[in-house]
């Protein structure tokens, strides 16, 4: 009977610690996912880059479906991103207005577009700042 004890606390739920294994510590230069890859040192959107942006956000925030994005891609210059629009409209000088943020990758960077527009009097949203992300 001891023995079967000794055998169960042994392969049990206790495990030893390897530093070779698939959970061991990366370096601090080692990147990994998708998040790891974004950098803050992008190139900067070309004009033409920010006006696929620009349409992709209009698109979306016309569709108002919660939680949704809408992807854009230059083919010019292969840049590319989505759009993603943030909280809850809210009204300025008698408009409807919505933030967004939008993704910019070109090649290997990654950086991060945040906008504002506003709804004009016709319907159509119409993009009044779309700058590079300063996270506070």
């Amino acid at each position: 009977m001891l023995t079967l004890i000794l055998i169960g606390v042994g392969t049990g739920g206790c495990s030893m610690s390897r530093t070779d294994g698939a959970f061991a510590k990366m370096g601090d230069n080692d990147l990994t996912g998708s998040i790891g890859a974004f950098q803050a040192s992008a190139p900067a959107p070309t004009e033409t880059d920010l006006a696929f942006a620009r349409n992709a956000a209009s698109d979306v925030l016309t569709k108002g479906d919660k939680d949704s994005s809408q992807p854009w891609e230059n083919p010019e210059t292969g840049a590319r991103g989505s759009v993603t629009p943030l909280a809850q409209a809210y009204s300025q000088d008698g408009h409807t207005c919505r933030d967004f943020l939008a993704s910019y990758v070109n090649g290997r960077s990654e950086s991060w577009l945040q906008g504002a527009a506003c709804q004009s009097s016709q319907g159509r949203w119409e993009i009044h700042t779309l700058k590079p992300w300063r996270q506070s």
